[in-house]
């Protein structure tokens, strides 16, 4: 994550992800058909849901009716699941990385300021970790909303 901004590799994920739960039920989706709906080029999309494969939130299915498929129930995969696979740790710093604290700088032991980074850090991975792809489809889709209801 660049700061505190995501980039659109995350961004597209997370849609594509979406669109994803949307149709779980369909069977697999080829790449061309969620490229299309969702505006996303389709060299992109295959690069985020290679990354989605490998981290195991999606499943491939090759052949004429090929396709990908969530690998999980859309109420089981959160978005910080998703945000993670394709953006590694969420930090809004680079000192909050593990692997790269001793790095940072001279003051990250007498940090005034660390505190701050941490709480928001812990804020956005609590919200993203309590957001399933499921309920992304509901609260976005004004249509879905009225039909659970």
């Amino acid at each position: 994550m660049d700061g505190l901004k995501l980039s659109a590799r995350g961004h597209y994920g997370l849609i594509a992800m979406a669109y994803l739960a949307q149709r779980e039920t369909d069977g697999p989706i080829p790449i061309r058909t969620i490229a299309t709906a969702e505006q996303i080029p389709d060299q992109f999309l295959e690069q985020i849901l290679f990354a989605m494969r490998k981290a195991g939130l999606v499943t491939a299915v090759r052949g004429p009716r090929g396709g990908y498929t969530l690998s999980r129930p859309s109420d089981q995969i959160t978005a910080g699941e998703v945000i993670k696979a394709l953006e590694g740790p969420i930090a809004p710093v680079d000192c909050l990385h593990a692997e790269v604290d001793d790095e940072c700088c001279n003051k990250s032991e007498t940090c005034t300021t660390k505190f701050v980074w941490e709480k928001l850090r812990d804020t956005m991975v609590s919200v993203l970790d309590n957001i399933t792809l499921r309920e992304i489809v509901e609260r976005g889709n004004p249509l879905i909303q009225l039909e659970s209801k």
